[in-house]
């Protein structure tokens, strides 16, 4: 049974003016066969991405990758970007042919368009920030890969129709972006995934790892690009990884009149 969200099921109390950067925010509210349990996922961690936002003095336009999508221009009339996570990315984007194992939530057409508006973004300076699917996309915009599936799973994910989501001990790389945002070179976060970077795209780098390898976090040497393969939007986990995230995209984004 499919469970459907709407735009009114993300959209927080607003606590005062948003008169900072605009961030457009990409996810796609309704993913492909989504469960309540997934649905619920999606309500929750969309609504505290913006929330936080707001509560970091910014604001933000959601753009629903489910839904007819907009003009690549007119999301980046934004000063920063946000990729959500979300359902698979689609593994003929990244060289494997037909459905990769386990595969769920595909959709082409939301793919291709996050992948261009994060090309686009880091040819024209505008500050991306991926998170978990967000992480993924940015790897395969610049021709990385991904594992289709992680064989051994216990430390990246809880049961996929239950508990999904679980505490995960994450190791940065020291003198990256990601470990001048975090300030540490390790820490607990909330994971809940079964894909992952595997060869990570020439024009990025590896900020961030698991304690087997997988690699939870990849960066643009140059451009302010930065994708993380955890939920810092769980909060259900402690958030300080998720302030710090979006206080550093928010100082990297210049404010224009709206």
């Amino acid at each position: 049974m499919t469970s459907t969200v709407s735009r009114d099921d993300v959209v927080p109390v607003r606590r005062g003016a948003r008169t900072g950067p605009r961030v457009a925010v990409l996810g796609s509210l309704n993913i492909p066969g989504q469960n309540e349990h997934v649905a619920e996922l999606v309500r929750r961690f969309t609504r505290t991405v913006l929330q936080e936002i707001e509560d970091a003095g910014g604001d933000w336009t959601l753009v629903d990758t489910s839904a007819p999508l907009p003009v690549v221009d007119h999301v980046l009339a934004a000063e920063a970007v946000v990729i959500l996570g979300g359902g698979d990315v689609d593994s003929e984007c990244y060289g494997v042919a037909g459905p990769a194992p386990h595969e769920w939530g595909v959709d082409a057409d939301a793919d291709e368009f996050c992948m261009d508006v994060i090309r686009r973004a880091v040819a024209t300076e505008v500050p991306v920030l991926g998170i978990c699917r967000g992480a993924q996309l940015l790897n395969v915009a610049f021709g990385g890969t991904l594992v289709p599936d992680i064989a051994v799973w216990a430390l990246h994910h809880g049961p996929h129709d239950t508990g999904l989501m679980i505490d995960e001990r994450v190791n940065v790389v020291p003198a990256t972006r990601l470990a001048e945002i975090l300030e540490t070179s390790s820490l607990t976060v909330r994971s809940g995934h079964h894909q992952a970077v595997a060869e990570v795209a020439p024009e990025l780098r590896l900020a961030a790892f698991a304690d087997d390898g997988v690699v939870e976090g990849v960066e643009h040497p140059v451009a302010w690009a930065v994708g993380v393969q955890w939920h810092p939007e769980d909060d259900d986990g402690h958030g300080d990884d998720r302030r710090a995230l979006i206080a550093a995209l928010l100082s990297q984004a210049a404010p224009t009149p709206h």
